[in-house]
């Protein structure tokens, strides 16, 4: 597989900025597979309750972003006095010893030992510096260091959102789900911020069942392959919770022939991760599984996602479950109807055909 069969044409103004509001309001493209070949759907976020039902199982991923964007100053002293620096901060993900590893602008001014100034009460010390990182001690711990970097940080939009307008104030309520409960995430579960209060009731309603697990995304996940032949890359790794409740609630889901349907890419890498013998175990820890056109799923039977970038590892994702000509042909079809892309953009709902169980416990056997 070349890294090539994944590019795609994408029109700059199907790139979206600003979410639709209320959140269901989003377009729906359901994309299935039949014994027929494959059907394609124009509808809405809204109508997910006449899509599932009764034994059908959601599973969402409740980890909460948090506020890594940060704006600080550095001071030197030297013969001609005192220097101060703009210094930016995008934190990436928690290290040992209540350290954080960050990205840096401009990190070839920076030394170690150096002191980063962010507000009156936050502060760093570069401890090291290395690959193009810095690893940084901050000065607060626990709900201390939360509370003032909920002061000072702004919520790290995806770098194809900062290109065209600066994070403000209306993304901290945009760019976080409902159900987010788990802080440590440095990007959004994008699929998931299409549902309300209002959907996941109606949902419960019509006897679709919800289980919580947690991976927190980081900053890797908007990081391009740069390796022609895919199945050379390397991903990041996440970190990432399924309980024994979540387990066994998604076992219990397949042993009684329903559906599980993933909401986003981060949920189901998560669920494979967990379901890698064929049956979801509790699992805890970090996660770089990497999905591509060859792989056989074993925990989940469909997904609800995003639009994704030409030639990422979601694409390849998504082409691995559904197949990498139907997805080119759902996304020209997204495309000619003006569908939105990437994170607040519109979402996908994507149904393989089902599995056969007996066939399946043939193969683990």
């Amino acid at each position: 597989m070349k890294l090539s069969d994944f590019d795609f044409d994408l029109p700059a103004a199907l790139i979206a900025t600003r979410p639709v509001r209320p959140r269901p309001a989003a377009r729906l493209l359901v994309v299935e597979e039949n014994g027929a070949g494959e059907r394609l759907s124009d509808l809405h976020v809204r109508d997910l309750p006449d899509l599932l039902g009764p034994g059908d199982r959601l599973v969402l991923n409740d980890t909460r972003v948090i506020p890594a964007r940060l704006a600080g100053t550095r001071e030197r002293r030297t013969g001609q006095g005192t220097s101060v620096a703009r210094i930016e901060v995008t934190l990436l993900e928690p290290r040992p010893e209540a350290r954080w590893a960050a990205l840096v602008k401009p990190l070839r001014k920076l030394g170690e030992g150096e002191a980063i100034r962010f507000s009156d009460r936050l502060s760093a010390r570069v401890e090291a510096i290395a690959e193009g990182q810095a690893e940084l001690s901050f000065n607060l711990t626990g709900p201390d260091f939360d509370a003032a970097l909920a002061e000072a940080g702004q919520m790290p939009l995806p770098p194809y959102i900062a290109a065209l307008r600066p994070p403000d104030a209306q993304d901290a309520e945009d760019y976080q789900t409902v159900f987010a409960r788990r802080a440590g995430a440095v990007a959004a579960p994008t699929a998931s911020l299409h549902f309300d209060e209002a959907l996941l009731a109606r949902l419960a309603a019509r006897g679709v069942a919800f289980s919580h697990v947690t991976l927190h995304v980081g900053a890797g996940t908007f990081l391009p392959v740069k390796v022609e032949d895919v199945t050379t890359h390397r991903m990041h790794a996440e970190w990432g919770e399924v309980t024994e409740r979540a387990a066994a609630e998604i076992n219990a889901t397949r042993a009684a022939g329903g559906r599980v349907i993933a909401v986003g890419t981060t949920a189901l890498r998560l669920i494979e991760t967990a379901g890698a013998s064929g049956e979801v175990r509790p699992w805890r820890g970090p996660t770089d599984i990497f999905i591509y056109p060859g792989y056989r799923f074993r925990a989940a039977d469909g997904l609800m996602t995003n639009f994704h970038l030409p030639k990422s590892t979601l694409l390849m994702l998504v082409s691995a479950l559904m197949g990498r000509e139907r997805m080119a042909r759902a996304y020209a079809h997204a495309i000619a109807r003006g569908y939105r892309f990437f994170s607040y953009g519109d979402a996908s709902l994507l149904l393989p055909a089902r599995r056969d169980p007996a066939t399946e416990c043939r193969a683990r056997a």
